[in-house]
């Protein structure tokens, strides 16, 4: 940058030695404890501790050990999950930190907010925020939104000679641009001395959340209601207190479903993790939920449906009423016209259009004027459509008054016959009709320096019009097909005019863009005619803020789940405003981000069908986790408790040290191989799944009781053929244990899909389910095979006949759903 050089690599070493670094000191918190501290208070690691407690004080010495060894289990596998799903929001966390722009070694380069040092020169522009506290340099057209520090979220004009000429860390830039030299960082800048952090942003629990966490508690208090039923059965019986606490613990330990929230967490971390290796950085893990659920996409069109590479294509300049194409803009007129359009840029330009602007002037221009003028006066974007206009003067008193903006705008201000207006009129629609992008120019004069309140006052004497071309990216008819086929509807929300998107959505292939909405119009629509004709839009023109915000409002009210793409800073209040707010990685403002719940890192909207199809998987696949969770918790609480409460001969079939043995293999099981399995293959042609406040419908959860009870048939069935047969106490305990572990492996593999059958899930590609599988039925073997291991469980051998009965009716209580998934595929086929 022009007069800035910036710090040495030597000065910037120093100035950390002597200020620090760009951060501000906060709390800190070691995650390895505070994860064994809600271990700590995790309500199975407690009955676990109590049983282990129990069985020592009895002299049962290796159960105690047993109950042990299983807290360290259990609490192994709670803290692996837990590192994975912080090693995952870590890595999204690093994504998501603002970066500076600063000049140093007199080179311009971009570097993390934390590496900033006092001295600095930073370059902080709209869209932003200010990485650190700094004095302006140099200013043009610089605003600011300091709410974060004033609580007043009005905007706020500064540069380099007025009173107040200092930034602060936090605020956001809400106009043009700034070259300041950083004066605090860290705790020694405004935001730092009064404590607050931007890390510190806490997130409210979702539906979803709310849901688990509620359905958890309320069977943690029916586990304790039965807890006191079975101690007091257990207790009136033997009339010893020790032994009916254990075997009621046994039952509480059955009904805990305390993999729910572990599997929920973990699905959401890994889940946002996975998308950011595929270049979308989920903001808020939660927002997971929503992403399987969106009905509706609003996506501008500038870089997220083209290439954002704006190019000067064509003029018009209406002196003599010509437009010519690249090959013809070298002559005086056309000269003339471009140097115009570049003083109505900013001077340090940021925009595609206004860089190739001041490329082409720089390439054309005899002598280049721009260093001898200094901008005096700034008009900035604004009015409905928008128009700029700078004033510029030089040492002598030579002024340059130039405007650009939309062609309607630039018409409305200039002193133009009816005539001429309908003569430019047909040379924008020719542009606007080959897709460009047109912007109308136009200059003045003024002598005087109390200048108008408002551009418009100007009498301004219309130039021409200037075509930009910005090509479609090459796969963005593909990303709009995959969309469709999923069930999402396009809209296209721009600030471009309708002639010029019109075209460029038949060029890229784009469904049902026959109706077409303005933002003037739409603004004046009823509310309940808005909701009808926002739904049967898919092109909307020349929008401005309260425009898209009516857009997602509206649609909304329809009850569709909306997805907003935004890059301004005036896009803030919709991306928020959206259930999925999607930020431009490379050219998205950083006022957006902040605003979005996600961001694509490439400007890829293409990686929207990838998110999408993600989110499916993952909110499937938790389904899938919580329906077998609840499947197989049934027959185990069932299996304690029927034969104790029914008076069967064998009462207590099993102890803590059985339970806790299944709850080791169900718990990787849910969040292990459920949250590894990819996404079945016909889950991206499926309507959106409804956005409701309930994770299961009665049809759902029924399916999954109706699991849980043909295992406890199965079970129960186990058990009253072995003491038909005349079996001991320890074979039926064994019988019945194998019916269920056997139940456990095939409820597993059928659960893979509620859809395709198991011959079709075994091909998916899963290497855990193996792992996990192979590994239950090892120790299965063990147990039952190796006499202390047996003796230990209270196991006795079987018979090839009674392993075979058991197997059997393990697999047949659960193998009956394929017949159901059979029946759904012929109702309904792929």
């Amino acid at each position: 940058m022009e007069g800035f050089s910036g710090l040495t690599d030597q000065e910037v070493l120093e100035s950390r030695e002597k200020y620090g670094s760009n951060i501000i000191a906060g709390k800190k918190e070691n995650p390895v404890v505070r994860a064994i501290s809600d271990l700590a208070k995790e309500p199975m690691v407690l009955l676990l501790m109590a049983a282990a407690a129990i069985y020592f004080i009895s002299g049962d010495t290796g159960e105690g050990i047993f109950m042990a060894v299983s807290i360290v289990l259990v609490s192994g596998i709670s803290l692996y999950q837990d590192a994975r799903s912080r090693n995952a929001l870590a890595a999204l966390k690093s994504l998501t930190q603002p970066e500076a722009t600063v000049i140093r070694n007199g080179i311009t380069s971009t570097i993390k907010m934390e590496e900033l040092v006092v001295g600095d020169i930073m370059l902080v522009e709209e869209g932003r925020t200010v990485p650190a506290d700094g004095i302006i340099a140099k200013a043009n057209d610089f605003s600011l939104n300091e709410s974060i520090l004033t609580g007043e979220s009005f905007t706020i004009s500064k540069n380099e000679s007025t009173e107040d000429n200092q930034v602060y860390q936090g605020t956001s830039v809400t106009g043009g641009l700034a070259i300041c030299r950083v004066s605090a960082v860290g705790s020694g800048t405004r935001l730092g001395k009064i404590g607050i952090s931007l890390e510190t942003i806490e997130e409210e629990k979702t539906p979803l959340q709310i849901q688990i966490h509620n359905f958890v508690r309320k069977m943690a208090l029916l586990g304790i209601l039965i807890f006191i039923i079975v101690w007091a059965i257990n207790f009136s019986r033997s009339h010893d207190w020790l032994d009916s606490f254990l075997k009621a613990l046994t039952l509480a330990m059955s009904i805990l479903p305390e993999e729910i929230p572990v599997a929920f967490t973990t699905f959401m971390a890994l889940g946002a993790w996975r998308l950011l290796k595929q270049g979308v950085i989920v903001k808020q893990t939660t927002t997971v939920e929503a992403l399987g659920s969106a009905s509706v996409i609003c996506t501008d069109k500038t870089g997220t449906l083209t290439q954002n590479k704006m190019s000067l294509v064509s003029l018009y300049v209406f002196a003599g009423n010509k437009i010519c194409g690249p090959a013809e803009m070298d002559g005086a007129r056309e000269k003339e016209l471009i140097r115009l359009g570049m003083w109505a840029s900013e001077p340090i330009p940021y925009d595609p259009m206004e860089q190739s602007l001041h490329e082409i002037y720089g390439r054309q221009a005899a002598e280049d004027e721009r260093p001898g003028f200094k901008m005096i006066h700034e008009y900035p974007l604004d009015g409905r459509p928008p128009m700029m206009t700078h004033i510029f003067e030089n040492g002598k008193g030579q002024r340059i008054i130039a405007t650009k903006g939309a062609p309607e705008a630039i018409l409305a201000v200039s002193m133009l016959s009816d005539e001429d207006k309908i003569t430019i009129a047909d040379s924008f629609r020719a542009l606007a009709g080959k897709g460009y992008r047109v912007l109308g120019v136009a200059e003045s004069d003024y002598s005087g320096n109390d200048f108008p309140e408002a551009q418009q006052s100007f009498r301004f004497q219309f130039k021409g019009l200037l075509a930009f071309y910005d090509p479609p990216k090459p796969n963005i008819e593909q990303v709009l097909n995959s969309f469709h086929e999923a069930g999402i509807n396009v809209k296209i929300v721009t600030g471009d005019n309708a002639l010029t998107t019109s075209t460029l959505a038949r060029q890229i292939g784009f469904r049902d863009g026959s109706k077409v909405m303005d933002g003037e119009n739409l603004i004046h629509t009823d509310p309940a005619a808005l909701e009808s004709a926002v739904d049967h839009t898919n092109i909307f023109t020349r929008m401005f803020p309260e425009a898209k915000m009516a857009i997602i409002n509206a649609l909304k009210a329809k009850g569709h789940v909306v997805a907003m793409t935004g890059d301004g800073v005036n896009d803030g209040p919709a991306l928020k405003a959206s259930h999925i707010g999607i930020a431009m990685g490379y050219k998205g403002s950083e006022i957006a981000k902040k605003a979005a719940s996600l961001v694509l890192t490439d400007d890829d909207l293409g990686k929207m069908v990838t998110a999408i199809a993600m989110g499916r998987r993952i909110y499937t696949n938790l389904k899938k986790a919580i329906r077998y969770i609840i499947s197989i918790h049934i027959p185990i609480i069932l299996t304690v408790f029927i034969p104790l409460a029914a008076g069967w001969i064998y009462p207590n079939i099993f102890t803590p040290v059985h339970v806790i043995f299944l709850e080791l293999i169900m718990g990787p099981t849910c969040s292990i191989i459920y949250e590894n399995e990819p996404m079945e293959k016909n889950i991206m042609k499926q309507a959106p799944r409804p956005f409701t406040t309930t994770f299961f419908n009665w049809k759902e959860l029924n399916t999954s009781i109706i699991q849980g009870l043909a295992i406890t048939a199965g079970t129960m069935f186990t058990y009253l053929y072995s003491v038909q047969q005349g079996a001991t106490e320890d074979i039926t305990r064994t019988m019945v244990f194998l019916a269920l572990i056997t139940a456990n492996i095939f409820l597993t593999l059928v659960n893979r899909s509620f859809y395709y059958s198991i011959f079709t899930t075994a091909k998916y590609r899963n290497n855990l389910v193996l792992l996990i599988i192979g590994s239950t039925i090892l120790l299965t073997l063990l147990m039952l095979v190796i006499p202390a291991v047996t003796s230990f469980f209270g196991f006795a051998p079987l018979t090839g006949l009674q392993a075979l009965a058991s197997c059997l009716a393990g697999s047949i209580s659960v193998l009956w759903f394929e017949i159901v998934k059979w029946i759904i595929r012929i109702k309904n086929p792929e």
